[in-house]
């Protein structure tokens, strides 16, 4: 089957001013392997008029999107278009200006993620160091504010809580703040290694898996914290780097499967090593190393426990 994809997804930043400590940009691996740069705007007007069949584009990855100063012009040009623009991978909402978060509005974005990991300063700065949450909620009220100058539902806003030990007490204060806003709320298991989720009751609670820990996930369910939705880009809205590298999903940076701007998205996605990666997936194919997901952690869990992805009337899930 022919993979032609309605979404893709295109980072328009690997830049982030922020050091989380357990993201791979704050420790350098972004910049070192993908490089610290922005989308242009004529890069991104050239993947929009070669794929016509492209209706929505997820911008957000390894970077801040609104450290990009075409970012204004990328989603004039989109509605102009009729793509939907999301962010729904994550902004921390830092530095934007007033324009931009008009322009949010006026554009018609989908959907954005605001990661907020925590409902104070003093907790929040913990881990998105270097951040400013008071800050975060200004710019989340004038986005707001723009909404109903412009009569708009869009863009909707949720509110993303990766709960640890140092913050899971705040849990409940900040769904709270998120109702206010009017954004939707949720919270996210984190990566386990910083600050080792304390009451796993409360956070089992508002997981929405029943778990505390994508260890514990794993246990009880049998499969990979969100590997169901990270593995099937590569069929449904396959990850763009901004130089053009396509990357698959948006957990490889290390290695690529062409560039779009050199051969052209369509050639890429339906090439020997896209379709081998994919039958890797479902265990259908012997490991190889020059296929990306060989170095994955996640796909080598996979293997390991022969959990492999598999569809059925276009749906993929992990057994």
């Amino acid at each position: 089957m022919k993979i032609n994809p309605s979404k893709i997804r295109l980072d328009v930043s690997t830049v982030c001013q922020l050091k989380c400590p357990s993201c791979s940009n704050a420790g350098g691996l972004i910049a070192r392997h993908l490089g610290a740069q922005f989308l242009k705007f004529k890069d991104f007007k050239k993947i929009v008029d070669s794929h016509p069949s492209i209706r929505s584009i997820e911008l957000s990855n390894w970077g801040e999107i609104f450290l990009n100063s075409d970012l204004l012009k990328i989603a004039a040009y989109a509605y102009k278009n009729k793509i939907v623009l999301n962010a729904i991978n994550g902004v921390n909402l830092n530095t934007v200006s007033e324009e931009m978060l008009e322009g949010l509005v006026k554009y018609q974005f989908g959907v954005i993620t605001c990661s907020i990991d925590g409902a104070s300063q003093d907790t929040y700065k913990i881990y998105k160091r270097g951040g400013s949450f008071e800050a975060v909620l200004t710019n989340i009220r004038k986005i707001n504010e723009f909404k109903t100058k412009h009569q708009s539902a869009l863009p909707k806003l949720r509110w993303q809580f990766v709960a640890f030990g140092h913050n899971e007490h705040e849990i409940p204060r900040a769904r709270q703040m998120a109702r206010r806003l009017g954004m939707e709320f949720y919270v996210k298991l984190a990566w386990d290694g910083f600050s080792q989720v304390r009451n796993k009751d409360l956070v089992k609670m508002f997981s929405g898996a029943g778990v505390a820990s994508r260890k514990d996930y794993q246990k009880k369910y049998g499969a990979i914290y969100l590997a169901q939705k990270t593995c099937s880009q590569l069929w449904l809205d396959p990850q763009i780097n901004c130089d053009g590298r396509v990357l698959g999903c948006c957990v490889n940076y290390w290695g690529d499967y062409g560039n779009v701007f050199k051969e052209g998205l369509i050639g890429i996605l339906n090439n020997e090593k896209m379709n081998y990666a994919r039958a890797m997936l479902l265990g259908r194919k012997e490991q190889r190393d020059d296929i990306p997901c060989s170095r994955c952690s996640w796909y080598k869990q996979m293997k390991k426990s022969r959990a492999w992805l598999f569809s059925r009337k276009g749906i993929f899930k992990t057994v």
